[in-house]
């Protein structure tokens, strides 16, 4: 079964995240089709720009705890994002939590519906950002970055806007892309890649230089106690020990 739907109109390449069983989870097998479908669109002289968008409610649910992917695999699908020379358009109508920002944020450009809702969840789960920071932090206002990271409250596509997180919150999700595929499709290949290029550098330079520290960190909060007893308590719906 696949996870990943394909479609493409005039230039742009929708790849749609289609696990709507467990949210979209970032299971092995989802990171792995996703990473094999932007290679393939990269290599398509006829693609311009690659929309990444979901089924169901939820644009991505974060990890699958269940069935998680190899912390790399899931870097390296972020920064091939990072660094895919044709520009990637997140267009989110439902929720996204704490790893599903950091694909979010690895996108060139996000749109999101009104109803749509963020949050970080990961400190509630004895765990951090870790990972996902390579391309939250050069994105998100610092002051926003303190609070979200550090309560896991959830908050709407107005405030993710507010804090960079988002380009545009829109009434209309499909209104909103209108003049940003519009504008996708009047760049030429060559001036996409090169501007592309200009705003990424950084980026992909911090992943070069943290990415490797940043993994060691995340496995080794995920192998901790407090840790298990976190996952344990989502999986079971319960309230985990530390809770007063």
């Amino acid at each position: 079964m696949t996870l990943i739907a394909t479609s493409r109109e005039r230039g742009i390449a929708t790849l749609t995240l289609d696990s709507p069983a467990n949210r979209n989870a970032l299971s092995a097998a989802l990171v792995g089709e996703l990473r094999e479908a932007l290679a393939d669109r990269a290599a398509d002289d006829t693609v311009r720009a690659v929309v990444l968008t979901h089924t169901g409610s939820t644009f991505c649910a974060g990890a699958d705890l269940t069935a998680p992917p190899d912390p790399e695999a899931f870097v390296g699908l972020m920064r091939e994002i990072v660094a895919l020379p044709k520009p990637v358009v997140a267009r989110v109508t439902g929720h996204v939590r704490a790893g599903g920002l950091g694909l979010l944020a690895a996108c060139d450009i996000a749109v999101a519906g009104e109803g749509s809702s963020f949050a970080l969840t990961e400190s509630r789960l004895g765990l951090a950002p870790a990972v996902i920071s390579l391309t939250l932090l050069p994105r998100v206002d610092r002051t926003a970055a303190n609070r979200y990271y550090l309560t896991g409250e959830r908050f709407d596509a107005a405030e993710a806007a507010r804090i960079g997180l988002v380009t545009v919150a829109a009434e209309d999700v499909e209104k909103g892309l209108a003049p940003v595929l519009d504008g996708l499709r009047r760049a030429s290949p060559q001036g996409l890649a090169a501007s592309k290029e200009l705003v990424t550098a950084t980026v992909l330079r911090s992943f070069d230089q943290y990415a490797e520290d940043l993994i060691a960190r995340s496995a080794a909060l995920f192998a901790s106690d407090e840790a298990r007893e976190g996952m344990t308590a989502f999986l079971e719906r319960r309230d985990p020990a530390w809770v007063r």
